[in-house]
């Protein structure tokens, strides 16, 4: 009896452990599918930031350009997803040579296991190219801005991921970006930097020693692209957690949110000291300087830390877009350069201040400090010197900016032969446009079946 009882109990604490390792695994299956599902909604969070950028770089710009930079977005984003593909992914996230760049795992050969990892990694990349899109808006060739996305996805930006995020030298120091500060907005803003100097400004920005503001025509719609960008930067951040399950996603949301509002908060209230009036441009901009300014930290520092990063963040901005307008004479319509890359710069060193763990005003000393500025200055040589050199050998080639008379009559007629809206009512004598001067109509479709309606018989429709 007692050998029969004994049996039974083996059996049942046999069944028991099998359930037990059963349940063990359904559980890890379900957090798996979670982490999976959090990060696709995280990615597709950042791919709808796309629709942010287009329409703040439309909102900030002349109309007759809305279209050139509807169409430079959706290139950059379709373009930059499948370099990604091909060869971005593996120099960021391969097997590492020297710390420097990745070697394997172009057009994800065996890397079967991290596709969504990669959908959420190629809506970063194209983030990053499309930054340069709004500094270089109204007169650049679309062929032209292609080829420097093209270095930009292929070259520049996985490079710099894989010295941060894919396990190369800079994150061996210890520099600290969680979700891209510097590897997404600083890379971007230095190479809006480079193409605009060898693009120059614009028509009429800079004429007899002064600096004249060209207005953007839809400033409601930029409003709507920086909520969009807000909206999606939540995925940006959050995301970048990679787990369903990570107990920091609410201090990153929290971070994010507070942050941007500070930007907010700053940039209106400095603006407002400086020019007795609250500039709506330059707000709303600073609520991009805010969440630009948190990226790199958002996990790192405390809430009322992420305050202070925002509120500094809205003022710099403001005094960085005077800089670059006004002394370095960098024509840049949408202030991409000073949002992404001067606040980002910003952002980068506040975790060296703010950081709860390791930051100088938590007791941690300059050790911190000094490693993201290496990242920062690193950053900004790499860059500058390789996109700079293709953009030089380029050049030797092909000239990257449209002729005078293009521009004056708008990149939408000189690069798509159309226009992003409908101004017929506008037309004067001879088909002329008083928005562009041009001859050329309105569209492929106006062209085609010309502009002249049928002229309509008044005593016919009243019955003679």
């Amino acid at each position: 009896m007692k050998k029969i009882s004994a049996l039974f109990i083996a059996l049942f604490l046999l069944s028991g452990g099998q359930a037990f390792a059963a349940g063990d695994a359904a559980v890890a299956t379900l957090s798996q599918s979670m982490d999976t599902i959090w990060v696709m909604i995280a990615a597709f969070l950042v791919f709808f930031m796309h629709a942010g950028f287009a329409m703040v770089e439309t909102g900030f710009t002349r109309s007759k350009n809305a279209l050139n930079i509807l169409m430079k977005n959706l290139l950059t984003m379709s373009i930059g997803a499948v370099l990604y593909f091909i060869i971005g992914y593996g120099i960021m996230f391969g097997t590492s040579s020297g710390g420097f760049i990745g070697t394997n795992g172009f057009f994800l050969l065996g890397q079967s296991e991290n596709i969504g990892f990669f959908v959420f990694q190629a809506v970063f990349a194209a983030t990053c190219a499309t930054i340069i899109s709004g500094a270089v808006a109204e007169r650049m060739k679309l062929i032209s801005y292609i080829a420097v996305t093209i270095a930009m996805v292929a070259i520049v930006y996985p490079v710099v991921g894989h010295w941060i995020w894919g396990g190369g030298w800079l994150s061996e120091l210890g520099f600290t970006d969680f979700a891209g500060s510097t590897v997404v907005h600083l890379t971007g803003a230095i190479g809006a930097v480079v193409a605009v100097s060898f693009l120059g400004g614009r028509i009429g920005k800079y004429s007899n020693g002064k600096v004249n503001v060209i207005q953007g025509h839809n400033i409601p719609l930029g409003a709507l692209g920086v909520f969009i960008l807000w909206f999606g930067w939540f995925g940006f951040n959050a995301g970048s957690t990679l787990s369903a399950s990570d107990a920091l996603i609410p201090i990153i949301v929290a971070t994010t949110l507070l942050s941007a509002s500070g930007g907010v908060i700053g940039s209106a209230l400095y603006s407002y000291i400086r020019y007795k009036q609250i500039d709506a441009s330059l707000t709303l901009n600073g609520a991009l300087a805010g969440l630009v300014g948190i990226t790199a930290g958002t996990a790192s520092v405390s809430p009322i830390g992420a305050i202070f990063i925002g509120l500094i963040a809205g003022v710099i901005l403001i005094e960085a877009v005077q800089l670059i307008d006004r002394r370095v004479k960098l024509d840049d319509p949408v202030g991409a350069i000073a949002v992404h890359g001067v606040c980002g710069v910003w952002g980068t060193v506040a975790v060296g201040l703010f950081a709860v763990e390791g930051g100088l005003f938590y007791g941690g000393g300059a050790a911190l400090l000094l490693v993201q500025a290496i990242g920062v200055l690193a950053v900004i040589a790499w860059t500058s010197v390789t996109l700079g050199t293709f953009l030089f050998i380029y050049t030797r080639f092909s000239s990257i900016r449209v002729s005078r008379e293009e521009e004056i009559q708008g990149l939408d007629f000189a690069e798509h032969g159309s226009t992003a809206y409908e101004l017929r009512g506008g037309i004067l004598n001879n088909n002329e446009s008083p928005s562009t001067g041009s001859p050329f109509g309105h569209g492929l479709v106006d062209r085609l079946n010309g502009l002249e309606k049928p002229k309509v018989d008044r005593k016919a429709e009243v019955g003679g």
